[in-house]
């Protein structure tokens, strides 16, 4: 049976992902730093396994990886302060693929983002700057191991549950009265958090995919006004008038 081991276990792409990959006979291990997460990562059917990784050293992750078949990083510092940021999705991600080395798990895969790269275009006081900087410092840092790795890099991930850029959407579809577009110009190739996961599986059941960077996005590009909408008629409520919010206005929180 393959063994995977999955690091950052209770978010929402790790819960979904420890779903499909017990369904599909795979024996999943999900590392967690709250031990009050351990009920909602064994109802995915996955061996919930309390690892702070924020603080473990290489030789710490590496015996909890050991006689496992591959590793998925799904971890993050979920905002916060820059320095933490820079301790979980940068150094911890590092030491997580030395420690896989280390042990002898050789299939490695990363959960980045979209547009993750050295040209990743934040400014740097912009919230986001240290977590852009820390994922193009690690998957960087992969690309150079030894390890069969994949990236990757997925588009927006649309869900039932709310969280990151998901929730700030619905925020915005649900805003009372009308809906503010936040500068207007951007457009998504939303993917559903369903194919996320499929991706995962495929590229952990095989050996596919190995020494790529692959983006993951849906089908079709849509604007934000659009995406909205949309959103807004899921939400079941009613239409309402979209008011556009000028990109130098709304730069500060996007």
């Amino acid at each position: 049976m393959t063994r995977i081991a999955i690091i950052g276990g209770h978010g929402k792409v790790a819960l979904e992902l420890s779903r499909n990959l017990s369904g599909e006979g795979m024996d999943v291990t999900s590392f967690i730093r709250d031990p009050d997460q351990r009920e909602d990562v064994a109802a995915t059917g996955a061996t919930p396994v309390v690892l702070d990784v924020e603080h473990s050293t290489t030789a710490e992750i590496a015996e909890a990886l050991r006689k496992h078949d591959a590793v998925v990083w799904s971890a993050g510092a979920g905002g916060g302060s820059p320095e933490r940021t820079y301790a979980v999705d940068r150094d911890a991600a590092i030491r997580s693929m030395d420690a896989a080395a280390k042990a002898g798990v050789g299939r490695y895969i990363m959960v980045s983002y979209l547009g993750a790269g050295p040209d990743h275009g934040v400014p740097e006081d912009n919230s986001f700057f240290a977590y852009a900087e820390a994922k193009a410092a690690a998957d960087a840092y992969l690309r150079g191991t030894d390890l069969d790795w994949t990236i990757l890099r997925p588009s927006l991930v649309l869900a039932r549950a709310s969280y990151g850029g998901t929730a700030m959407l619905r925020g915005l579809a649900a805003f009372p009265g009308f809906i503010p577009v936040l500068g207007g110009s951007q457009s998504f190739r939303p993917v559903a958090m369903a194919d996320l996961c499929a991706s995962v599986v495929r590229l952990a059941s095989a050996n596919g995919g190995l020494g790529r960077t692959l983006d993951v996005g849906g089908p079709e590009a849509v604007d934000q006004a659009t995406l909205l909408v949309a959103l807004r008629g899921w939400l079941g409520l009613p239409q309402a008038p979209v008011l556009r919010v000028p990109d130098w206005v709304a730069w500060p929180a996007i």
